[in-house]
């Protein structure tokens, strides 16, 4: 399969959601939470096999800025201070494609370790 290449990438402040269109059609609406906890960092995925680290807390979490990284990435700075994450394409695109398989597992791994996705002392808002 090609690497797929973007197209448009929009940072919606407001909503908190980088929006990243494909040259292959593809338009997906990603949460900064949503990629925050599925960052490609060493922090998140670990260093090997079986190391991931389930984040909680996450739910409030902005992008507050996007840096290119040549042709092949981008660099997310997030509002908890997180920014070692280099997201590929190929990272962005699968994150998309596998949005509501990787969100259920989230929520299901959260709720199993009896972690929140708000931060403690933080009052929850309808979504």
């Amino acid at each position: 399969m090609d690497t797929p290449r973007p197209t448009d990438l929009i940072l919606h402040r407001a909503s908190r959601v980088l929006e990243v269109a494909f040259d292959d059609g593809s338009r997906f609406q990603l949460p900064a939470e949503y990629l925050r906890v599925n960052s490609p960092s060493a922090e998140v995925q670990g260093h090997g096999p079986g190391q991931r680290v389930l984040l909680g807390g996450k739910r409030e979490v902005a992008i507050n800025g996007i840096q290119p990284m040549g042709n092949y990435a981008v660099l997310l700075n997030f509002s908890d201070g997180h920014a070692s994450g280099i997201y590929s394409w190929t990272k962005l695109h699968a994150l998309g494609r596998e949005q509501q398989r990787n969100w259920d597992e989230y929520l299901a791994a959260l709720e199993a370790a009896g972690l929140s996705r708000d931060s403690p002392g933080q009052t929850t808002r309808p979504r």
